[in-house]
């Protein structure tokens, strides 16, 4: 089982709107509400993929329960600390004429220091017998650095395997952290080492720089050029064949379950890539965070190439 961490969780509502155009009145062909965040994109799309996934992470308030009513209509495990302040709602139009999707997210409820104790009390638990632990997203307001760094070094330090999916300076503080996954996208790469990642062997260098600062693989998404993974045992290109996006939210998040479905089964690394990018993929063609189905997935894979940059 897989434990997908979502410390941010929201109540997505995305409106499907062909030929969307900014300030002008305009109706949606169809709404799509459905529980979010990165964690909980991620653990749709393992369950896709015949894993077996759990979610975990904060969660509250009226738009808290409505989640959990949502998680119940699709049978998906979850375990969560519950908090008084609101989850947040994130709104997404979905323009399907282009495949480009315009989202907007809240920044969700502050937490307490007495949240955060129970929080890591609930995830050290739940994370027992575990085969992988996903920590996915922004944390919410409030959120101490320093007790997020803790969790996660206690819990590789215990033998956990991790995969960390974040931005800023939560993904800063994880580069130091020895033996865990991290998934990037290009743009959040090059903003830590400080330089632009233009090509896939750039990006090839830039993930073999954290291996060699202790992380135990690296995938950096490319978005439609496909994406690189790289591990002690070398770096490989993975590129999807072109389809036509619906809507490209989740799809990270997709490529995230496709990779650590992949690694825990086990396969090597080339083969887990190529699950991932057509996880990514098969995602973008339709709406919705990680709701490919898996005839759209293996279509997919099929087709996708990987070839060795080192």
């Amino acid at each position: 089982m897989i434990f997908c961490i979502t410390p941010n969780p929201a109540l997505d509502i995305t409106m499907v709107v062909p030929d969307f155009t900014l300030a002008q009145v305009q109706r949606s062909r169809h709404t799509v509400v459905a529980a979010g965040g990165k964690g909980i994109n991620v653990a749709r799309a393992i369950q896709n993929l015949g894993g077996e996934p759990i979610c975990g992470g904060f969660l509250g308030g009226h738009t808290g329960d409505r989640i959990v009513d949502l998680m119940h209509d699709e049978d998906l495990p979850h375990v969560w600390t519950f908090i008084k302040a609101e989850t947040r709602t994130c709104c997404i139009v979905a323009d399907t004429t282009s495949g480009k999707a315009t989202v907007i997210n809240d920044y969700g409820p502050t937490v307490s220091d007495a949240d955060w104790e129970h929080f890591i009390h609930d995830v050290k638990h739940t994370a027992e017998g575990k085969s992988c632990i996903c920590f996915s997203g922004s944390l919410p307001p409030g959120s101490p650095m320093d007790q997020f760094v803790g969790l996660v070094r206690d819990l590789s330090t215990i033998g956990h395997t991790i995969w960390v999916d974040t931005s800023g300076k939560s993904l800063q503080a994880m580069i130091g952290i020895p033996g865990i996954g991290i998934k990037v996208n290009d743009d959040e790469a090059g903003a830590i080492l400080g330089r632009t990642l233009a090509t896939p062997d750039d990006c090839a260098g830039a993930a073999a720089e954290f291996v060699q600062h202790g992380a135990s693989g690296v995938a950096i998404t490319l978005g439609a050029r496909g994406a690189v993974y790289a591990d002690p045992h070398g770096a490989w290109l993975a590129v999807p064949p072109a389809v036509k996006v619906m809507d490209a939210v989740g799809s990270g998040d997709s490529f995230l379950a496709g990779l650590v479905v992949g690694i825990t089964r086990p396969m090597p690394g080339n083969e887990a890539l190529a699950y991932a990018t057509a996880a990514g993929t098969a995602n973008a063609m339709s709406v919705g965070g990680g709701a490919f189905t898996r005839a759209e997935f293996e279509s997919v894979l099929v087709e996708t190439q990987v070839t060795r940059l080192s």
